[in-house]
Order: C-alpha cells, then sequence, then structure tokens
C-alpha cells in the first residue's frame, strides 16, 4: 500500500506541473492565436472581432493570469480545450476525437507488436548465445535500427506502390470514396493503407527490442537463480521464460511504458510521410499553423499518456520483481 500511494502521490504531483508548464509556455511565447487569426485576414478585424477570439481562446487579457489558470484547470478537467485555429470553427476536442483512433490503431497496435515480436527473437537469441540465430540477429538489427522513419517508408512506397502500379495504397486512412462504416470492404481497405506505415515502424524499431532484449539475457544468463534452476533439473523452456526473460524483460518495461505514452504524439514523420490522418500529422499542422490551443491539447495528451505508461510500468516492474517494492 505504500508502494501504492508513493507513486500515485508523484503521479498527481507530476501532472499538475505538467498542466501548470503547458498553461504558461504559450502565453509566454511572442503572439497569441488570435493574432495569427487575425494574420490571416490580412488585419481586416476589428477590436471587438479579436476580443471575441481572445475569449474563446482563452487568453482573454482582462482576465488576470490566476483567473485564467482556474479556467484552464477547469476546462481540462472538464475536456474542453478551446477553438482549434487550424479547424476553425470547430472545437479542439472534436478534432482530437477523430484524429485518436486512427494513431492508437496503427501506431499504438505497431509499437505493441514491435516490443513482442523483439521481446520474443531477443530472449531467443541471448539464450543460444553463438547460436546461429544469434549470428544474424545483432548485425541485421543494428542495421535496421539504424534507418530513419522517412526514408523507409518512401523505399516502401516505391517497391509496393511505384513500381508495382499501385499493388498498396500509399496515401490517406482509407478510399475517400468509401463511407466509413464496420463493413467488410471499409475494414479490408483501412488495413490496406495501414501495411505500408506499420511496416515502417516495425522494421525501424524492432530492432532496438531485440539488441536491447538479447543483451540484458546474455547478462542474465550468468546469474546464480538461472545455475540454480538448471542444477535443479529444470527444463530450459521454464529457466528461459520463467526465470531468465522475466527478470531481464525488466529493464525494457520502462522504454515501452515511454514508447506507448508517445504513441499518443504518432509517428510524426510516418503519417506525414503517408499522409494519415492521426495525431501526429495534426501535431504538425499545429504547429505550422501556430495553433496553441490543439499543440496544448496534443502536448498535454502526450504528458498524460507518458505518466500513466510509467505508472503501470511501476506496478508490473513491482509485481515482477518484490524487490522493488521493498525499496520504495
Amino acid at each position: 500500500m505504500r508502494f501504492l500511494l508513493h507513486r500515485l502521490g508523484f503521479f498527481v504531483l507530476t501532472l499538475w506541473a505538467a498542466v501548470t508548464v503547458n498553461f504558461l509556455i504559450p502565453r509566454l511565447m511572442p503572439g497569441d492565436p488570435a493574432t495569427a487569426m487575425m494574420a490571416r485576414f490580412h488585419g481586416r478585424l476589428n477590436p471587438t472581432a479579436v476580443h471575441a477570439m481572445q475569449v474563446a481562446f482563452g487568453i482573454d487579457d482582462t482576465e488576470g493570469l490566476w483567473s485564467q489558470y482556474l479556467s484552464y484547470l477547469h476546462n481540462t478537467v472538464t475536456g474542453n480545450f478551446g477553438t482549434s485555429l487550424t479547424y476553425f470553427p470547430l472545437s479542439v476536442g472534436s478534432q482530437i476525437r477523430q484524429a485518436l483512433p486512427w494513431t492508437l490503431g496503427l501506431i499504438g497496435v505497431a509499437t505493441v507488436l514491435a516490443f513482442v515480436v523483439g521481446t520474443f527473437v531477443g530472449t531467443v537469441s541471448g539464450w543460444r548465445r553463438g547460436g546461429k540465430i544469434d549470428s544474424i540477429v545483432p548485425p541485421v538489427f543494428v542495421v535496421t535500427s539504424a534507418l530513419p522513419y522517412f526514408w523507409v517508408g518512401m523505399m516502401l512506397i516505391l517497391v509496393f506502390s511505384v513500381w508495382t502500379d499501385g499493388a498498396l495504397p500509399n496515401d490517406g486512412a482509407y478510399d475517400i470514396n468509401l463511407v466509413p462504416s464496420l463493413s467488410g470492404p471499409f475494414v479490408i481497405d483501412v488495413l490496406r493503407h495501414a501495411l505500408l506505415p506499420a511496416a515502417t515502424i516495425l522494421i525501424t524499431s524492432v530492432g532496438g527490442w531485440i539488441l536491447t532484449m538479447r543483451n540484458n539475457m546474455v547478462t542474465v544468463v550468468a546469474e546464480d537463480y538461472v545455475r540454480m534452476g538448471r542444477a535443479k533439473g529444470l527444463s530450459n523452456r521454464t529457466i528461459m521464460y520463467q526465470y531468465a526473460a522475466r527478470n531481464a524483460l525488466l529493464p525494457n518495461l520502462a522504454g515501452f511504458a515511454m514508447s506507448l505514452g508517445f504513441v499518443v504524439a504518432g509517428a510524426i514523420l510516418v503519417e506525414y510521410v503517408f499522409n494519415y490522418p492521426g495525431l501526429g500529422y495534426m501535431l504538425l499542422n499545429a504547429v505550422n499553423n501556430l495553433d496553441y490551443p490543439l499543440m496544448q491539447a496534443l502536448f498535454l495528451m502526450i504528458t498524460v499518456a507518458v505518466l500513466v505508461a510509467v505508472l503501470v510500468c511501476d506496478f508490473l516492474t513491482a509485481w515482477l520483481d518484490p524487490r522493488a517494492r521493498s525499496g520504495s
């Protein structure tokens, strides 16, 4: 219970600090959303309209900073993130709700799949150090993990879309001629559009998990409790998974938690290359358009996602390794 309360208290304190910083940064930057909107109309807005936009964006100068902060906290808790400048006059929340499922479905699933595959391959490679698999895995995946997202994405587009006369789509999340629904044709079309960006993420990220898990396994195999398991006559499979892999996985959990947290931001380069309508592509548009309300909401989502993922990681670490609980 003490461990749980300690972690929850740290989570709440960090979340409050992140929300406060997220509130202050746009207000310390030069300019504001209303001014940026005014620039779109080449200054042809009267002061009343500018003031109305400042109120809509939550930056009314007639209110004190403390009143703005309390209003911001209330709006954050209730999910009211204001009006988007990029998609004006639509709200920030409505746009995020549209983009979030695409990012979770593509980036989230691909990240989890890369972690699972990388952990399994790294476990086998490290357990059979010096074997055939281990002689191939390190050199191959050192290269793939160093490849940039955008280059791999463009190569996949060239091979599977350009050279094959559009065998796989390389733009958007689905055919614009289809009506979004749960019908078979639409689901199949969504999966076809997700193949190339998902493959890009897998190719570039799975190598890091494989190499890290492999190195952890090489270290753990030399521990005394592994030798004890062998002395007891336990099967290699039991020792590998119940003894070695379980402990070798612990250092990887923190990195995996961070990766899951940043899924909310999306793989910006991947979504940009494939014109995929996720949160990463939306964040890029928000930065280009000086859309402060949308940027604030997305930065806050990234922060909350990372904190929640790290909190879950702490609980999993304590469950897998009781020493973590006693150390707190």
